[in-house]
């Protein structure tokens, strides 16, 4: 059985990317000691209750699927992972002192590629991670995104919109990697000024994606007030709003349909009531 068999979807599986390059060992054990990250790894966070999982794992049944190294360029007698850290982080957790290996030959490219590829396959990157990921490949190894996305096994429209992600602001991008906020609301956030005023409202409000839409639609079409022709219609609209408020409600309006609009509240309980209005609403 081959443990690096393609899973279905992907343009490249691990074991068509170990057929392009000479492997020196397979059946083989390092120390993990002797290993060192993959400067190129495009995951940053390891969920702690994924890890304990995989850990208790190893302690029943060891390390079935092994890790791909390489020797490290940097650390004389080391070895940098390519594909399986979370296997080995999980091992030294368990107590493990070596783990099974399979050391190859392999460039900076292939080494990226290794990373991409795996961590795609087990789903296991957030959606800025893997931008960030495919946005590597761009600029450090001269892919386009149509390149990638026939790597990847993924439509080029997709990667399109995994990159657009990485130009919202850093605070939005920290909501995204903390699983607060989705890559389905950040798509609908790309390119607004104020994109982090949003964010925080969907997720202050749980809105669901359609619902994010429909807010943002909202403020790029915003709907033109009516013109009130007639001081009758002002009237009924004074009545109206201070039916909602409780409140007694004055509009001055100027020919131009400028004007004032004057909440005329007696004490502090009709002020807060107001405010508490207001802030339920926007």
């Amino acid at each position: 059985m081959n443990p690096f068999k393609n899973k279905k979807g992907l343009g490249r599986g691990l074991s068509s990317l170990i057929g392009d390059v000479k492997t020196t060992s397979r059946n083989n054990k390092l120390l993990l000691s002797d290993i060192i990250r993959n400067k190129y790894q495009p995951r940053k966070n390891f969920k702690k209750e994924n890890l304990e999982e995989l850990s208790n794992s190893i302690k029943e049944r060891g390390v079935v699927q092994p890790i791909i190294v390489r020797k490290s360029e940097s650390q004389s007698g080391k070895f940098e992972i390519i594909a399986g850290e979370r296997r080995w982080l999980a091992s030294q957790n368990a107590g493990l002192h070596d783990i099974p290996a399979v050391i190859i030959e392999a460039d900076d490219l292939k080494s990226l590629e290794f990373a991409i590829v795996e961590n795609v396959q087990r789903h296991d990157l957030n959606p800025i991670e893997e931008a960030q990921g495919y946005q590597r490949l761009m600029d450090e190894f001269g892919y386009d995104q149509e390149k990638v996305g026939k790597f990847i096994g993924k439509s080029r429209a997709h990667i399109a919109n995994c990159i657009r992600l990485l130009t919202l602001p850093k605070d939005v991008l920290n909501l995204i990697e903390t699983e607060k906020l989705s890559q389905g609301h950040a798509k609908v956030l790309v390119g607004l000024d104020n994109a982090y005023v949003f964010a925080k409202k969907i997720v202050e409000k749980k809105l669901s994606v359609r619902q994010a839409e429909n807010l943002v639609r909202i403020f790029k079409n915003p709907k033109k007030s009516p013109i009130i022709s007639n001081s009758s219609n002002l009237r009924d609209l004074e009545e109206n709003l201070s039916d909602k408020t409780g409140i007694r409600v004055l509009i001055k309006n100027k020919k131009n349909n400028s004007g004032t609009l004057i909440f005329d509240y007696k004490n502090l309980e009709q002020l807060n009531r107001l405010i508490d209005i207001i802030k339920a609403n926007y």
